[in-house]
């Protein structure tokens, strides 16, 4: 039975992984700001709740430390918390943009460092940042939201060849749009939004056969490979663009918005 720690727990991705792990008979721990959220979450599904603030640093050691001490070694962390502000970058506060960076690179930094302090001197443990299809075709409207998971991209890549042979693996999960409050008020023509819990099945079976990179859906990988070959064309062709810079200030997006910021 492996303990696994999951930031950003209480809604969306974290919680449908959460959820799933939990009925692989994992022991689980979810970290959340929202404490009330990540209680009701843990409460549903038979896990723990902790308080976590991802962007304090030392906070975020000591929810590992706690986990560790109410569940026993770190054996999975999966770094999913994440904000998704929308903005062109001249209306993009340098505060938000500051914070958008905290929670979504530095933190998954932080992470993975705490992680792999604890796991390589065991031999043992798998750590799970949760990027995104933008790492790979970035739009407008979320540029600093692109960057950092870009960065995460680019990071994992860097640690995986150093924790080689360590017994210790890292993967990325890069979801396309999932129907979550992060993606509120953004709709693609012709395309429908996966849901959290088939990014969360995607992350159960990367821990069952670990793999570097994995695309959720499978085919969007190969839909940026080709696309790669065609610049920014297919985006713009899709939609895709024109549905994030029309999502920005948009009704539905408001209740969002407010609490990302």
């Amino acid at each position: 039975m492996r303990t696994v720690a999951i930031t950003g727990g209480g809604r969306g991705i974290g919680a449908a992984t959460a959820a799933a792990l939990t009925r692989a008979g994992c022991r689980v721990v979810i970290g959340d700001l929202d404490v009330a959220v990540a209680e009701r979450t843990a409460a549903k599904i038979g896990a723990r709740a902790l308080p976590l603030d991802v962007t304090d640093r030392a906070g975020f050691t000591k929810f590992l430390d706690e986990v560790e001490n109410r569940e026993g070694p770190l054996d999975v962390l999966i770094n999913n918390a994440g904000i998704m502000p929308l903005a062109r970058i001249e209306d993009e506060p340098d505060e938000r943009t500051a914070r958008v960076l905290a929670v979504n690179l530095h933190a998954a930094i932080h992470g993975t460092r705490e992680a792999v302090t604890r796991m390589r001197p065991r031999g043992h443990g798998h750590i799970v940042n949760v990027a995104s299809v933008v790492a790979r075709a970035p739009g407008p409207g979320a540029a600093t939201y692109a960057a950092t998971k870009a960065g995460m991209l680019a990071f994992s890549q860097a640690v995986r060849a150093e924790l080689r042979g360590s017994g210790v693996h890292l993967s990325c999960v890069l979801p396309g749009l999932v129907a979550t409050e992060l993606a509120a008020g953004i709709a693609v023509p012709g395309y429908r939004p996966i849901t959290p819990g088939t990014v969360a099945e995607a992350i159960v079976r990367v821990l069952r056969k670990p793999r570097a990179e994995t695309y959720v859906p499978a085919r969007v990988g190969a839909m940026l490979k080709i696309g790669s070959l065609f610049g920014d064309w297919p985006q713009r062709m899709s939609g895709a663009d024109a549905a994030v810079l029309a999502a920005i200030d948009s009704p539905e997006r408001a209740g969002y918005e407010r609490r990302a910021r």
